[in-house]
């Protein structure tokens, strides 16, 4: 299979897309003579892609940086026979088509040389300053002779360390494999194969994660050729098949031309084809694809404003099919992505996907974190100039830094793969992470917000936030109500984690099944490895049901004017004074207490049983039955009759269920010397760490 073959790009001429061509600025860098001793035309087109995004930017530096990689590489050819330094070259021409600033270009144009040649990373500190030399040795791999089977992940290891310092190295990483995998065909198919697998498990959730869609897409696509070619094919000849059905979704972007022209509202309407990928996942997801599935429709403006009252027009012309509808505008994605998305259907009922965004919203959508320019200079500085954001490097509050650069995702990863000193476990984490492709914000009821995959779950919130301190995490409460640690987050909960002091306390091994995030699954095997006593044993209660009784006193505090009846406290509701209560008369001449409330009320009462009147004694004393709902944790009965035993009560039984869920729930039935004790006794149970609710018993009963 020839580069060509594999390459995408060669199925149609795209009229009026803003999208970046990269593969016809890959092919540039092969334009310049056949002499190997000069390429002028090809810095040339290198120079001519900076100054449209950099008008003053200064050339000399990539002259210099040409000439060392030049020859540097010298006498060295791609498996393709072109000479070696073509593809510098090409991976430059990517990232200034990108918009990227002098500084990436001139470790670009040198990235290979350190690793290839005889050029040291000293040599290119003197020639270039530390900004460059670091970025050209954050992607310079790791010898096999040193590292054998784990060089390629360690290599990895260190290209993301080194970009959580500075995101440069990733962007050229990823214009590195963009043009490698341009050029795959001369390889064998089996490492063709390989070669893909690792772009589609690491390399593209990266490009995602950092917002550079223009070099995404096009790796989907020569990934999807290369993993999958009979689909390929396919989607390659229902594109062919359907040149023309651009025309459906031309003669929409004419009406809403017109009608964002009428409203006042200037607007650049454009066409814009779906890649193959996007085809190929549309058809699976809609089934047979009419002209308008083929491309989407992309409004530009000039303001933020302007994007809502285009949604606002097309709204009202146009009838919008509401179920499509996105604001990645006032809520952006973790990747920089701004947009609103919507659906409108036209007169004969074909529905055009719409994006609608400004010029800067959409620059950056294109090129991520490359269209920042360079993120770590100062605002004055020539290399922030065209940044999408000033740049800022405080620390926030949550401990993560407040430029776009480091985001959440990279901060968490750059975290645990300090835990995960084993090159397999890394590799295989790592794609697991990657996999994970959304983003949710959760925010934290003490202030603060969290960055989690979606799916993750409290375990997942309480690593995140507490680090190895969330091995004593008893559970949470989600958007104010008690929630168990299993819970799985949504997008916009607010979070509140509850921890105990007990150093004791870990967490079980059935807290692996709820963990999402490398961190956690990390952190919670560390401990258990640590623990083996743990394992297999809950941190809750015994799992058998535990029931303790003392000697039951039958008289009750009660008095009813029926001689010669005894008088029984009902279990259901255990009332006390000063409860309002009434009585009816059971099998045996006894009369069963209730309080007024209790649901046995109200059934005995649609029986027809005539109630009795009940009065409270003068005894003080009463007895009563409360259940306390708790998250399992080591010592937490002894705690409980402790806290009982200290208010005064007396324990006549107790009940201890089997953990459900990190859940316990005990019944208790306590004889107390006076009734007016018992909120301060309930009060001083709710006080035990890992106890959330106790509450007096209520339940239905035989009468």
């Amino acid at each position: 299979m020839s580069a060509e073959a594999t390459s995408p790009g060669a199925h149609s001429r795209r009229r009026g897309i803003p999208r970046i061509d990269l593969r016809r600025l890959g092919r540039a860098a092969l334009l310049g003579p056949a002499s190997r001793d000069r390429l002028p035309d090809a810095i040339g087109h290198v120079a001519d892609a900076h100054r449209a995004h950099h008008p003053d930017a200064d050339l000399a530096v990539l002259r210099r940086a040409y000439v060392l990689a030049e020859t540097s590489h010298r006498g060295q050819y791609r498996k393709s026979g072109e000479p070696y330094i073509t593809h510098p070259l090409a991976v430059t021409l990517i990232l200034a088509e990108l918009g990227a600033e002098t500084t990436t270009l001139t470790a670009s144009l040198l990235h290979d040389t350190v690793e290839d040649t005889e050029v040291t990373l000293d040599q290119v500190r003197a020639e270039f300053g530390d900004e460059v030399c670091y970025l050209v040795d954050g992607v310079t791999k790791l010898e096999k002779v040193d590292y054998g089977a784990a060089a390629e992940p360690e290599t990895f290891r260190k290209m993301l360390v080194a970009t959580g310092n500075d995101v440069r190295v990733m962007s050229i990483k990823l214009a590195d494999r963009l043009h490698n995998m341009r050029t795959l065909g001369v390889m064998r198919p089996e490492k063709q194969v390989r070669i893909a697998k690792v772009t589609r498990d690491v390399l593209i959730p990266l490009a995602e994660r950092l917002g550079v869609q223009a070099l995404k897409t096009e790796l989907e696509d020569l990934v999807f050729a290369i993993l999958h070619p009979e689909e390929y094919a396919y989607t390659r000849a229902l594109i062919a098949d359907n040149a023309t059905a651009g025309d459906a979704l031309a003669a929409i972007s004419e009406d809403v031309r017109r009608v964002l022209r009428e409203a006042g509202i200037g607007a650049e309407v454009l066409v814009r084809p779906r890649h193959f990928v996007s085809v190929h996942r549309s058809r699976h997801k809609r089934g047979e694809l009419r002209g308008t599935d083929f491309g989407r429709l992309l409004v530009l403006v000039g303001e933020d404003a302007d994007c809502y009252g285009v949604l606002g027009e097309l709204h009202t012309c146009f009838t919008p099919v509401i179920s499509e509808f996105k604001d990645f505008i006032a809520a952006p994605k973790f990747n920089l992505y701004q947009s609103l998305h919507t659906a409108v259907a036209g007169p004969d009922g074909a529905v055009a996907e719409v994006l609608i965004r400004t010029h800067q919203m959409h620059r950056v959508a294109e090129a991520g974190v490359v269209a920042l320019g360079n993120p770590y200079a100062s605002v004055d500085s020539p290399e922030a100039v065209g940044s999408a954001e000033p740049a800022d490097s405080t620390e926030p509050q949550d401990g993560e830094r407040a430029d776009p650069t480091r985001p959440g995702w990279l901060s968490r990863l750059l975290e645990w793969q300090q835990a995960a000193t084993d090159p397999d476990t890394f590799w295989t984490t790592l794609r697991d992470d990657l996999a994970q492709d959304r983003e949710i914000t959760v925010f934290r009821a003490e202030g603060g917000m969290l960055g989690l995959p979606a799916g993750a779950t409290c375990v997942d919130a309480a690593y995140a936030q507490y680090g190895e301190a969330a091995h004593s995490c008893l559970g949470a409460r989600v958007n104010g109500r008690l929630a168990t640690l299993s819970t799985v987050l949504s997008d916009g909960d607010t979070v509140q984690l509850l921890l105990t002091h007990d150093a004791a306390s870990g967490p079980s091994p059935e807290w692996l099944d709820h963990a999402r995030t490398p961190a956690a699954r990390i952190a919670i095997t560390g401990w258990l490895a640590a623990h083996p006593e743990a394992v297999g044993t809950p941190d809750a209660a015994p799992r058998a049901p535990l029931a303790v009784t003392a000697d039951r006193r039958e008289a009750a505090n009660a008095v009813v004017d029926l001689p010669g009846a005894t008088v029984r406290l009902a279990g259901c509701c255990t009332p006390v004074p000063p409860d309002a209560v009434t009585g009816f008369l059971v099998r045996g001449g006894v009369v069963t207490v209730h309080r007024e409330e209790c649901p046995s009320v109200d059934r005995m009462r649609a029986l027809d049983r005539a109630p009795t009147p009940v009065s409270w004694g003068d005894a003080p004393g009463c007895r009563v039955t409360l259940y306390a709902e708790s998250f399992g944790r080591p010592r937490l009965l002894a705690e409980l009759t402790e806290a009982i035993a200290t208010a005064g009560a007396a324990i006549v039984s107790a009940t201890v269920e089997p953990p459900s869920e990190q859940r316990v729930r005990h019944t208790y039935t306590l004889e107390l010397p006076d009734a007016a004790g018992l909120p301060g006794l309930m009060r001083a149970m709710r006080d035990v760490p890992g106890v959330y609710d106790v509450s007096r018993a209520q339940h239905p009963a035989t009468a």
